[in-house]
């Protein structure tokens, strides 16, 4: 059973604007699943509806086979979130904050568990200090600690390392392995399409309020991955030759590579073929290389697609 069912989930805000449009998608128990979406896609809108922030203007939410609106109580301490903007207490101990957040939702105290989510967050020497003290990192770092403080079962990051440092980023990602390794479900919205394509299960594409994919990321690779291949002429071209015009290449690196794409499940590539007109045309190259599309190759590609179709 699936612990996080969407459907037909719309928002239209008051001025006329689409945010969402019947948005369905199910979550199973212990996956990283991956949003991904230009800026104003609704990533964040689908986000506050299921935290109880935004209400929606139509659709359902469950969590558990728990509606989030009769039970929104029950529902909610199963949720955390890590919003994209920074809101605590200013003159608040780190301390005292992550304690407050976690009595909100009727959790009682565990003096263990909060000082060990506070290490493995490099908060614990921070612990005595007010929010205000706190580099821009840190404030980060104590936003993550708030929303785990009261255990949800299902985390939700939206947008969580834009803007942070490397060794931010680094500590986020080694958390996030080992909540997965302890059955916490984890939701994110990410600009780093790297990230996703090196934590994430699945993968799901939203653009103009329309999820337009949902897919296991593996498998959307190899669905809709293309092959790069990259030939390192030794001497380079001012243009591309037209006895090449069938296979489409491209010239890079001002002129000294030869770049053609291609369907690497195709039954015929038009690879070796390729290859034999460049040598027929004494086109000499010094190495070759082929390298697999990556996911944000894939992302704009689906997302050009869409808006060419609208």
């Amino acid at each position: 059973m699936a612990i996080l069912e969407i459907s037909g989930l719309s928002k239209t805000y008051s001025g006329g604007t689409v945010a969402l449009d019947h948005v369905d998608l199910s979550i199973e128990r212990g996956e990283i699943f991956a949003l991904l979406g230009p800026n104003g896609a609704g990533k964040t809108t689908m986000i506050g509806i299921v935290c109880g922030l935004v209400t929606p203007t139509s659709g359902s939410v469950t969590v558990e086979g728990e509606n989030w609106r009769s039970d929104y109580r029950k529902v909610r301490r199963k949720i955390g979130l890590v919003p994209q903007e920074l809101h605590t207490d200013a003159f608040e101990k780190v301390l005292d904050t992550i304690n407050f957040s976690r009595a909100l939702f009727g959790k009682p105290a565990d003096p263990a568990y909060i000082e060990q989510l506070l290490r493995d967050l490099s908060l614990w020497d921070k612990r005595r200090a007010q929010v205000q003290e706190l580099s821009g990192g840190m404030k980060r770092r104590l936003m993550i600690a708030k929303a785990l403080s009261h255990e949800p079962d299902i985390l939700f990051l939206d947008e969580p390392t834009a803007g942070v440092d490397v060794e931010l980023r680094r500590d986020m990602w080694r958390m996030v392995g080992g909540l997965r390794e302890r059955g916490v479900t984890i939701i994110l919205t990410t600009h780093y399409i790297e990230e996703a394509e090196e934590m994430a299960d699945r993968v799901g594409v939203i653009t103009g309020g329309k999820l337009i994919l949902v897919e296991e990321k593996n498998a959307l690779m190899q669905k809709l991955g293309r092959k790069r291949l990259t030939l390192n002429l030794d001497t380079p071209l001012d243009a591309v030759p037209p006895e090449l015009a069938e296979w489409d290449p491209q010239l890079a690196a001002e002129g000294h590579e030869l770049v053609y794409e291609f369907d690497a499940k195709a039954e015929h590539t038009g690879v070796p073929s390729l290859l034999r007109r460049v040598s027929d045309l004494g086109i000499g190259f010094s190495d070759l290389n082929t390298r697999q599309s990556s996911l944000e190759d894939i992302f704009v590609e689906l997302v050009h697609r869409k808006e060419d179709a609208a």
